[in-house]
């Protein structure tokens, strides 16, 4: 997932995750993202929160992202030998403690290290099979990595000490004698194979001074338990400490492998249904770029029975967007598949549009209105102030904010004028603004003020009052058309009265 340095599943997210998971409904998507896999969940909600913010970055995870797309059975091997060693090694290390016995521990260590060179004789060749098919250079680092370190030779290597370490001929150790004749310098010795074929055979040289527990004696072969313990400790905390290198190795592989599974699932769901995806052009800060072609909310598709509304958007050069209409014409929508795909592209992920192009911005915020809640203790209005002063304590130029309706809980002309000086402070500091409003006099006022760096959209209203879930360029107007859904709403209750049988009483004449 990075080009020089591994992903960090414990870094720190941003203070605001809480308001983005809730205002851009993230747990849809990733729940799409991980199944019922409790692991990927995690993963993506880490990646997706932590956005990168250097557009070669991006484009590297991105490359990756493309070969997982046109290789999706590849990388999901993968990811299950790099499941099954993580989880295997836990089932084997059951029941090890710190102060277990350095048989004990060779012999656990040895059963997981048998576990871990099968997995890794399947993935190098994958790595040498199936390297020709991936282009980006993550992968070729990755293939490369595995054919170097983990190929024939080593496998070899390590099948032939773990032969030797089963001592099946039994343990040969060397040792000094130390004060009060207490053994010193325990040193584990390789037999010599001659003498393991002799005493296979049950002849050769006896010579030297020897002895045998005798059947019962209990203390002896505590006695001889200790010295092969003390003679093999080393042997077997090496053994431990390459057995954890290897366990890193996959653990690693099972996390960045699962940002890239969860791609997969999201995109198998949306293509499923027909929905467009696509891989965004990631472009420098500086000056403020967004444009896209059938844009939509990802969130919203995965709930619809039907193809959702795109968008498409040129906001090049715009610092602030300001979006009016018809209610229910798809404006918080589409408010919401801007910070989604701002956080999509910024993760490496492909992006819910046919195109999407975007600048880079160093956080995305969300100011969207709340629901009366019964545990608040002052008025919408003071909510509202308070989590607003909270985001600008926080945010930094070259950041976006993503405004939905904010302060339409006082009157038209208090709003408006505490939402039009917020605004122009927050352009003033750099920070990139979209605001979905119904206040009039506020858009009205900057729709005055407007300059090359403000775009005004509009929801789409056909004349019979129908909603296309389309946003147009246009001026905003006196009227968010309200008496439309006025109109539908107890149209639809008298065309029911209408429609029920009536009930005549029995008692009344006919």
């Amino acid at each position: 997932m990075h080009r020089d340095q591994d992903f960090d599943p414990e870094q720190e997210l941003p203070a605001n995750k809480k308001a983005l998971t809730q205002d851009l409904e993230l747990n849809t998507l990733l729940r799409a993202m991980a199944g019922r896999d409790s692991f990927l969940l995690d993963v993506a909600r880490i990646a997706i929160l932590s956005s990168l913010t250097d557009p070669d970055a991006i484009v590297y995870r991105l490359q990756v992202l493309a070969d997982c797309l046109q290789q999706p059975a590849i990388v999901r091997e993968m990811y299950d030998l790099a499941v099954t060693a993580t989880t295997g090694e836990k089932r084997v290390y059951l029941g090890l403690s710190p102060t277990s016995s350095p048989d004990l521990i060779l012999h656990r260590s040895a059963a997981v290290l048998e576990l871990f060179v099968g997995l890794l004789k399947r993935l190098w060749h994958i790595a040498n099979e199936q390297a020709g098919r991936f282009r980006s250079d993550g992968f070729a680092r990755f293939f490369a990595m595995l054919s170097g370190e983990f190929g024939d030779e080593y496998v070899r290597t390590v099948e032939d000490h773990l032969r030797e370490l089963r001592f099946r001929h039994g343990v040969l150790i060397s040792a000094g004698l130390g004060d009060g004749n207490k053994g010193t310098g325990y040193v584990l010795r390789r037999l010599p194979r001659e003498r393991g074929r002799i005493r296979r055979l049950g002849a050769g040289n006896r010579s030297g001074y020897s002895f045998q527990v005798p059947d019962g004696d209990g203390h002896g072969i505590r006695a001889l338990a200790e010295i092969r313990g003390s003679g093999i400790t080393l042997v077997a905390n090496a053994l431990a400490q390459s057995t954890d290198h290897i366990l890193s190795f996959f653990r690693m592989l099972r996390t960045e492998l699962a940002f890239y599974i969860g791609c997969l699932n999201l995109h198998g769901r949306l293509t499923a249904k027909g929905e467009p995806a696509c891989l965004p052009v990631p472009l420098a800060r500086g000056e403020p770029a967004l444009s896209a072609r059938g844009l939509y909310d990802a969130c919203l598709a995965l709930n619809l029975e039907v193809t959702a509304v795109g968008n498409d958007v040129h906001a090049d050069g715009k610092r602030l967007v300001m979006i009016t209409g018809a209610n229910q014409g798809g404006k918080s929508t589409f408010l919401r598949s801007i910070g989604l795909a701002q956080l999509m592209m910024q993760c490496g992920m492909f992006v819910p549009a046919h195109s999407f192009r975007a600048s880079v911005c160093d956080g995305v915020f969300t100011h969207y209105k709340r629901e009366e809640d019964s545990r608040m203790v002052s008025g919408k209005l003071d909510e509202e102030l308070s989590r607003m002063s909270g985001i600008s304590g926080t945010i930094t130029p070259n950041c976006i904010l993503l405004c939905n309706e904010s302060f339409a809980s006082t009157n038209e002309r208090e709003g408006s004028e505490i939402a039009r000086q917020i605004v122009r402070a927050l352009l003033d500091a750099g920070v990139r603004v979209c605001f979905v409003t119904h206040l009039f006099d506020l858009a009205q006022r900057l729709y005055a003020e407007r300059t090359d760096s403000t775009l005004f959209l509009r929801a789409e209203r056909q004349g019979d009052g129908r909603r296309t879930f389309r946003l147009l360029a246009g001026k905003p107007l006196p009227t968010s058309y309200g008496e439309d859904l006025y109109r539908r709403i107890f149209r639809r209750a008298l065309d029911a009265r209408a429609a029920a049988p009536s009930e005549v009483s029995a008692a009344e004449p006919p």
